[in-house]
C-alpha cells in the first residue's frame, strides 16, 4: 500500500512551522557523540531531506528497533534551529507508524539548508563524518535527456513583527522564546523559555580551586507536566538571582546553556542542567499557577528500600514512631555537626531508620520530637534521602533533602487513616538491623558478659558496641583534671594544664599560660546488667549526662567550697538510673601489662517505648529463625 508523506514538509519545519505534525521517513540513523549517546536522523518528505537530532528521552525506541532505516514516523513536537551554523531539526517526541518501509521517492538535501558560507568550511565534529557522502546516497544522476525534475515548494523565511526589528549589525531575532516543557529541553535548541515552579533552593557555597575562589548555589524546577530540572549559578550570576529566588514561587526563565547533569550531585530524573549566564532572564509570575504543582514526589515503599542500591536517592513516606534526642558528632575535618536519629514505619510491615544532620535536626527535627513526646505521631514525607546500607538499610538527610510534616497528599492521608484504624499496635521489623533504636549504623547490641566471653577490644581495630546497663558505682577520687580552654583551629586544646608558681595555669602543649582552665571529666564508673558487671570511663559529655552536671560544678562543691554533704547527696541521686551506654572497647598496654579499656563514647536515657519496640523485633526475629529450622 502506498504512503503518501506529509508534502512540503521539510521546508515548512526550515520556515518555523511546529504545528503541522507531519508524516515523514527515516532514510538514515547515525550514533554520535562520545561521553552521550544521542542519535541524528536524516528525514525525508520523499523530495527532500534534512538532518534531525533526537532527543535523548526517545534513545529507547531507537535501540530497541521500533525506529529503523525506513520508519514512517509522526513528528508530535519539534523544533528546528540553526546550531553550529547549520539547519537541524531537534524531534522531542514522535510516533512510529510502519516500522519498515521502503525508501520513497528521491529525496535531495533542501536548498538553503546550510548558510553558504557554512558549505566551504570544514564539517563541524558534531556532524562528522561529512554528511556530503551520506546525502549522495540518496541523490540520483541527472537524466541524460535533462528532463524537468520537480523542484518543492520553498515557503519564505520568517519575518518577524515590526516590535522585533533588527536593530544593529548583526541579524538577530529578538521575539519571545516559546515557552516548552522542561522535558523537552536539550542543547540543540537555539532559544526557548521555561515556566516552572521552585521547589528547592540550596545555600550559597564557596569554593577555592586552581582559578581562584567563587560562589556558587542551585535551585531545582518543577513545570506543570512534571518535568525536573536542576539550575545552577556561579560568580557575578549568583548576586543577580540569589536573592530572587523563592521557594514555591514560579518563574519565567530563558537564556541559559545546557550541559549533562553531575549525577554524583544531582539527584534530578533530567540528564540536562541549566546554568545560568550573564544574558539569562529569570522573572517572577505574580499570578499563581495553579497547573504547577508544590512538590511531587515518588514514594518507595520501606520495605523495597531494603532493596535498594547504596547511596541512592529517593523519597520515603512514613509515621515516626520515635525520635532521639540531637546529639553533637565531630566530623572527619574536625568540623562540629549535629546528629538526630528517628523511625519511619509504614503499611508494609517495615520501619526504617532516618538519620538527621545539622540543621535539620533544630528544625524540623525538634519540632517532631516535641510531637512524639506529646503522644502524636505524624507523618512525615522524605524528599531526597540518601539510602546506606551498613549493617542493615536507612535513610540520611543531605543538602538537596526535604522533609515535610504531615503534607497533604494523598499517600499521607492513607497512611494516617491506617495508623488510626489499627497501624499503631501493628509490629514493624526493623531493616536497620543489629542495631539500637535511635543508634547508628555500627551500634550492636551486647550484654556485659558477651563483651568478655566473646574477647572483644583484642584485635587490632576496637570494637564499637552498645549496652543496656544500669550505673551502680561510681570513684569520687580523680574524678576530672584541669584542661586547657584555648583553641586550636576549631577544636579546644583538651589537653591537661598544671598550676605554675605564679598560680596561672600552664599548658606543655600550647606552650601558653592563662588566669582560667576548664575541668572535664575522667569518671570511673561500674555499670551492671542482668548478665554482670565491669568499670568503664566516661569523658566530659558521657560524664555530664551520668552526674547531671558539670565538671566544673562538682570540682567546686568538692575541693573550693568543701560541702561533701551536697557532693556526696548528687552521687548517690544518681546511682541505679538505667542507660544505654555506646562502648569503645581496645586492649591497652598498661606497664607491661595488656588491658581491655572500656570507654563511654556516648549515654542515653533509654527510651522505653524504642526499647519495647526493639524487643519485640528481636523476638518476632527469633521466631522468624526458628521456623527456618
Amino acid at each position: 500500500m502506498p504512503v503518501n508523506l506529509t508534502r512540503n514538509a521539510i521546508a515548512m519545519m526550515n520556515s518555523g512551522d511546529v504545528n503541522s505534525k507531519p508524516l515523514v521517513q527515516v532514510v538514515d540513523i547515525k550514533l554520535i557523540g562520545n561521553s552521550q549517546e544521542r542519535y541524528r536522523f536524516l528525514l525525508s518528505d520523499s523530495e527532500s531531506t534534512q538532518h534531525a537530532m533526537l532527543a535523548t528521552q526517545l534513545n529507547e525506541q531507537v535501540r530497541t528497533g521500533r525506529v529503523k532505516k525506513g520508519s514512517i514516523i509522526q513528528l508530535i513536537d519539534y523544533i528546528c534551529s540553526t546550531v553550529q551554523n547549520r539547519r537541524i531539526i531537534v524531534v522531542l517526541n514522535m510516533e512510529t507508524i510502519i516500522p519498515e518501509y521502503e525508501i520513497i521517492g528521491n529525496p535531495k538535501l533542501l536548498m538553503g539548508s546550510e548558510p553558504e558560507a557554512n558549505k566551504s568550511m570544514p564539517n563541524n565534529n558534531l556532524f562528522e563524518p561529512s554528511t556530503r557522502s551520506t546525502n549522495n546516497r540518496y541523490s540520483a544522476p541527472a537524466p541524460a535527456n535533462k528532463a524537468q525534475s520537480f523542484q518543492p515548494t520553498i515557503q519564505p523565511a520568517y519575518q518577524p513583527p515590526p516590535n522585533y526589528k533588527i536593530q544593529g549589525p548583526i541579524m538577530k531575532n529578538e521575539a519571545p522564546a516559546r515557552i516548552i516543557p522542561i522535558a523537552a529541553l536539550n542543547p540543540y535548541q537555539g532559544r526557548w523559555a521555561i515556566k516552572a515552579r521552585v521547589t528547592a533552593k540550596g545555600d550559597l557555597r564557596r569554593y577555592n580551586n586552581a582559578r581562584g575562589d567563587g560562589k556558587v548555589f542551585s535551585f531545582d524546577l518543577l513545570d506543570s507536566d512534571g518535568g525536573e530540572i536542576r539550575v545552577t549559578c556561579f560568580n557575578a550570576v549568583v548576586d543577580r538571582f540569589y536573592n530572587v529566588i523563592e521557594v514555591g514561587k514560579v518563574y519565567l526563565i530563558s537564556k541559559g546553556s545546557l550541559k549533562p547533569a553531575q549525577k554524583n550531585f544531582n539527584h534530578l530524573k533530567n540528564e540536562w542542567e541549566i546554568f545560568l549566564e550573564s544574558n539569562s532572564t529569570v522573572e517572577l509570575c505574580p499570578d499563581e499557577d495553579g497547573s504547577i504543582p508544590r512538590q511531587q514526589f515518588s514514594f518507595r515503599p520501606i520495605t523495597e528500600i531494603e532493596s535498594a542500591e547504596n547511596n541512592s536517592i529517593l523519597d520515603v513516606i512514613g509515621i515516626v514512631i520515635s525520635v532521639n534526642p540531637s546529639v553533637p558528632i565531630l566530623r572527619k575535618n574536625g568540623m562540629e555537626t549535629q546528629r538526630r536519629i528517628l523511625n519511619l514505619k509504614d503499611v508494609s510491615g517495615k520501619s526504617v531508620e532516618l538519620t538527621l544532620w545539622g540543621d535539620f535536626c533544630n528544625k524540623e527535627g525538634q519540632k517532631l520530637q516535641e510531637m512524639v513526646d506529646s503522644g502524636l505521631f505524624p507523618v512525615l514525607a522524605v524528599k531526597a534521602g540518601k539510602v546506606n546500607d551498613f549493617n542493615g538499610k536507612s535513610i540520611g538527610t543531605i543538602s538537596s533533602t526535604q522533609l515535610f510534616i504531615d503534607p497533604d497528599c494523598p499517600e499521607a492521608q492513607g497512611l494516617r487513616a491506617w495508623f488510626e484504624s489499627g497501624g499503631r499496635n501493628t509490629a514493624s521489623i526493623s531493616i536497620s538491623k543489629e542495631i539500637m533504636p535511635g543508634g547508628s549504623k555500627n551500634e550492636i547490641r551486647k550484654t556485659l558478659t558477651q563483651i568478655k566471653d566473646e574477647g572483644l577490644g583484642r584485635s587490632d581495630k576496637p570494637d564499637w558496641v552498645t549496652a543496656k546497663a544500669t550505673v551502680v558505682f561510681i570513684k569520687t577520687d580523680n574524678f576530672c583534671y584541669t584542661a586547657c580552654p584555648l583553641m586550636i583551629g576549631d577544636r579546644q586544646c583538651n589537653k591537661k594544664v598544671t598550676q605554675s608558681g605564679n598560680k596561672r595555669w600552664l599548658c606543655d602543649r600550647c606552650n601558653q599560660e592563662f588566669e582560667e582552665c576548664d575541668y572535664r571529666y575522667l569518671l570511673q564508673v561500674q555499670i551492671q546488667d542482668h548478665t554482670g558487671l565491669t568499670w568503664v570511663t566516661a569523658f566530659q559529655e558521657a560524664g555530664e549526662e551520668i552526674l547531671g552536671c558539670s565538671a566544673k560544678e562538682m570540682y567546686l562543691l568538692k575541693y573550693e567550697l568543701q560541702d561533701d554533704t551536697r557532693f556526696g547527696e548528687i552521687i548517690r541521686s544518681r546511682l541505679f538510673h538505667q542507660y544505654l551506654f555506646r562502648l569503645k572497647i581496645k586492649e591497652e598496654l598498661y606497664g607491661d601489662e595488656q588491658r581491655v579499656k572500656i570507654t563511654v563514647v556516648k549515654v542515653d536515657k533509654v527510651n522505653y517505648s524504642a526499647e519495647s519496640r526493639y524487643l519485640l523485633d528481636m523476638v518476632t526475629k527469633n521466631l522468624r529463625n526458628r521456623k527456618q529450622f
